[in-house]
């Protein structure tokens, strides 16, 4: 074989392998599937259990079932994706209690009570737990110490705090 033809075929072989290490690197990246949350939720209905025990089991599962959900970049792809999920039924839930706020407000104010207003409430509640939950949150992460723990730290808090106050909003739908 001559010099031009093997390195060819080394360079063929070099490809092929960072291919096949490109395939496996992406057969290794986090799946996350919020079906596990949404079934502890469900269940919590009807087992009567506080639903706050189902938070993060779809972030740990995603983490538990890809090679690298234990590293830093894995936990916070999984983490970050479930607080996605949570802050997308949170904003679902504000928008519901907001309308039902605004029209026991009407009827209130066509009765002519001087009961206080609830939607004003619901707003100045909810733009006060976002202040509470970031400084919350950025605390946390100074136990880090500028470490890469740090990252899944953060999302770990807006992930448990926000799944909370849906769970408080989402309680308050049902009243």
């Amino acid at each position: 074989m001559t010099a031009k033809r093997s390195g060819a075929a080394m360079l063929i072989a070099l490809c092929l392998a960072g291919a096949a290490t490109m395939a496996a690197a992406q057969d290794a990246e986090p799946v996350f599937s919020p079906a596990l949350t949404e079934d502890c939720l469900a269940e919590s209905l009807a087992a009567g259990f506080d639903p706050a025990e189902c938070i993060g089991r779809a972030a740990e599962a995603c983490m538990n079932g890809s090679d690298i959900g234990g590293s830093t970049v894995g936990m916070n792809l999984c983490i970050g994706a479930e607080l996605g999920w949570w802050d997308t039924r949170l904003n679902a839930a504000y928008r519901v209690l907001m309308a039902q706020n605004e029209a026991t407000d009407a009827e209130m104010a066509e009765l002519g009570t001087s009961a206080p207003k609830m939607a004003p409430a619901l707003r100045d509640m909810q733009r006060a737990w976002i202040a509470f939950r970031d400084a919350a949150c950025a605390y946390e992460v100074t136990w880090w110490g500028g470490g890469t723990g740090g990252g899944p730290a953060w999302n770990g808090c807006m992930m448990d705090l926000t799944a909370r106050q849906t769970l408080r909003l989402e309680a308050g739908m049902e009243r």
